[in-house]
């Protein structure tokens, strides 16, 4: 049986792929020879030479390695879906392509599920070596997922948990169109465990995680977790409505008396705008929720897998590995 499942989404990280997972078996693998491991890479479409690297890996890691590769590009959140339905272990741990966490933070993680029974440990970014930009987006959308659907989200967020056996096999049931994997393993209600860690500054290639996939990542969190837009509109409309009461009876006070208040189309286009602005946002809040929805009944798959190379062995031995990493550096 396998005791962990280490499961690395890959996207256009043909200069890092290799390193990782070197990284991996040296600091991990090696230094739990009492425990049985499997690393699942999820190709999600790379439009570069990743899939080849990991191929070249599969050759040398061929008890250790699984490659499953998508037909395209569907997004980290359905490559570590499609991983935790792959994997076997009695944990998983996720981990980016591009060594920007630190790989031996495992160690502390594994033994945490196993001596500490604790379901849920998540590395949490108490500080990143990115660009000004990066860090007060990532700030910005995290914070705000943290006071509209989990107030125990980090405020760095996180991209590196673990999660026992009792979470994977819930997330693999998950058939959301748009899935938010950081809600799903936080909604779950498991006792978690918070490791801070630094991130570090990506050495190779560039970061492919753009600001238009940041603020759909920030919609989908508030959308599947939390009623606050449509709440708010609730509130809003309620207080237009209130203040249009008020303002009609101060121009019927008005009129009483014999003064006109404002002269003029200005006031009534300021009106129009305002309130046409109101009424556009909350039918762009509205459409969001009906595509979603439209999103969901059309049932369609959320990745397809194009080949998946499956582990040969169920086995691991520091040993093996041993032999295999000398082999592949030579």
């Amino acid at each position: 049986m396998i005791d962990v499942s280490i499961i690395i989404p890959v996207y256009c990280n043909e200069k890092s792929i290799a390193k990782t997972v070197q990284a991996i078996v040296e600091e991990v693998v090696l230094n739990n020879s009492s425990l049985n491991f499997e690393i699942i890479c999820v190709d999600d479409g790379s439009t570069d030479n990743s899939f080849s690297e990991l191929n070249k890996l599969k050759i040398y890691y061929s008890d250790l390695l699984q490659v499953i590769k998508f037909s395209r590009n569907f997004g980290q959140a359905q490559a570590l879906l499609a991983g935790y339905r792959a994997c076997t272990g009695k944990c998983a741990i996720n981990i980016s392509a591009d060594l920007q966490d630190p790989p031996k933070l495992m160690n502390e993680m594994i033994n945490s599920y196993f001596e500490e029974k604790t379901e849920i440990v998540v590395a949490s970014r108490k500080d990143r070596e990115d660009s000004i930009l990066d860090r007060s987006s990532s700030k910005i959308f995290y914070n705000l997922i943290k006071k509209t659907s989990f107030p125990e989200m980090p405020t760095g967020g996180f991209d590196y948990a673990l999660v026992g056996r009792n979470v994977i096999n819930l997330l693999a049931k998950n058939t959301d169109a748009n899935p938010f994997w950081q809600g799903e393993i936080l909604w779950t209600g498991y006792p978690i465990k918070f490791i801070p860690y630094k991130r570090s500054k990506r050495l190779e290639g560039s970061s492919k995680w753009s600001l238009a996939k940041k603020i759909k990542l920030t919609i989908d969190g508030i959308m599947a977790f939390s009623y606050i837009p449509l709440r708010t509109m609730s509130v809003l409309g309620i207080l237009v409505f209130l203040s249009g009461i008020c303002y009609a009876l101060f121009i019927a006070g008005a009129y009483i008396n014999g003064a006109v208040p404002f002269k003029g189309w200005a006031p009534i286009m300021i009106l129009i705008l305002v309130f046409s602005g109101i009424i556009m946002l909350m039918l762009g809040v509205i459409g969001e929720y009906l595509w979603r929805v439209l999103d969901q009944t059309r049932n369609r798959p959320g990745y397809i897998i194009e080949s998946d190379s499956k582990i040969g062995k169920t086995s691991v031995h520091s040993e093996t590995m041993e032999s295999r990493k000398e082999e592949f550096s030579n």
